[in-house]
């Protein structure tokens, strides 16, 4: 190994610790406003806390999936610049607080959720819905399809798990657009996990089955949430297809405007995070994979997953912040 490959390595193991500061500071941030109701002032303190924190990293790093369009945005739109801008040039999707209906009411698995690629890699996605389908690792590249039935899905799955459809569970957002995919999910006789909000956890869920109980995601939700469970699944070696659903001539023409010529292209998790990719995620609420952060009289405690997709590394890392100061 040269000098060169050396540097590069040594600066890729520090972003990867460094990212987890990112998601520790918004999600001490939002957990101080858990259970108050006000969704927006949670979401706020989680987005100034993130910048702030990103601002110290160094990397030149663009924002590609964040808190909105330039107009709509004050901090964090797409297209702002972050970091010191010494360092490798980075593509950035974040969400400072996944889940601020979840935060608000104090429910299980709101996170403070980014994901770091190098420049170019990931999907520029508009603000629009995605269908979804995602389900963990260990499973034969296509098993799922999107365009197959949840009965056809289902089945592939429990068959290639070793087990009865019945033993399965499928994770879907409580939205009253899934009744008919609920209604084909429970005629199989597959159980369901319903979820009030947080899909970027509903996808992560499905990584680790033996301790979330969910083998499955289906349904649609948010296209640029879709791109962040994408990179996690890159990292776990988790499968995942999505289409984003362009059903307006304005919504074709804004995917237009950021590059996507076919409105009905399936994209898999490599195509909408390529190359090396880091991903981490803190617990703000309790939830099925992360504890959320916990106020002690002196110390706060965080719970935080990092993951990369290069060395397919799982770090869990769980932490006792003395220095309250630095929050």
């Amino acid at each position: 190994m040269n000098m060169a490959q050396n540097i590069a390595a040594g600066l890729d193991r520090i972003l990867t610790m460094e990212v987890v500061r990112v998601t520790e500071r918004a999600a001490v941030a939002a957990a101080r406003l858990r259970g108050r109701g006000d969704e927006k002032a949670a979401d706020q303190v989680a987005v100034d806390a993130m910048r702030q924190e990103l601002n110290r990293l160094a990397i030149k790093g663009t924002v590609v999936i964040g808190e909105g369009e330039r107009d709509e945005a004050p901090m964090l739109y797409i297209g702002e610049e972050v970091g010191t801008g010494k360092g490798p040039a980075v593509d950035i999707a974040l969400d400072p607080l996944e889940g601020t209906t979840i935060c608000a009411k104090n429910l299980p698995n709101a996170l403070a959720v980014i994901a770091i690629a190098e420049k170019g890699s990931l999907l520029f996605a508009p603000d629009v819905y995605m269908d979804k389908i995602a389900i963990g690792p260990g499973y034969p590249e296509g098993l799922i399809d999107i365009d197959a039935s949840p009965a056809e899905n289902l089945a592939n799955l429990a068959k290639a798990k070793g087990v009865s459809v019945s033993e399965i569970t499928a994770c879907i957002l409580d939205r009253p657009r899934h009744a008919g995919l609920i209604d084909a999910v429970r005629a199989t006789g597959a159980a369901i996990r319903l979820i009030g909000d947080g899909d970027v956890a509903g996808v992560i869920h499905t990584t680790d089955p033996e301790e979330t109980g969910i083998d499955i995601y289906l349904g649609t939700g948010g296209a640029p949430e879709g791109v962040l469970a994408a990179a996690a699944l890159r990292c776990t070696g988790g499968q995942m297809q999505g289409r984003l659903i362009l059903d307006t001539p304005e919504k074709v023409a804004r995917a237009e405007k950021m590059g996507i010529s076919d409105p009905k292209r399936v994209y898999r998790a490599q195509d909408m995070a390529r190359g090396d990719v880091l991903f981490a995620a803190t617990g703000v609420t309790d939830g099925n994979m992360l504890d959320g952060v916990k106020f002690g009289r002196t110390f706060i405690t965080t719970h935080t997953i990092v993951l990369r997709s290069s060395s397919r590394t799982v770090r869990e890392i769980k932490a006792r912040h003395q220095d309250l100061e630095k929050f």
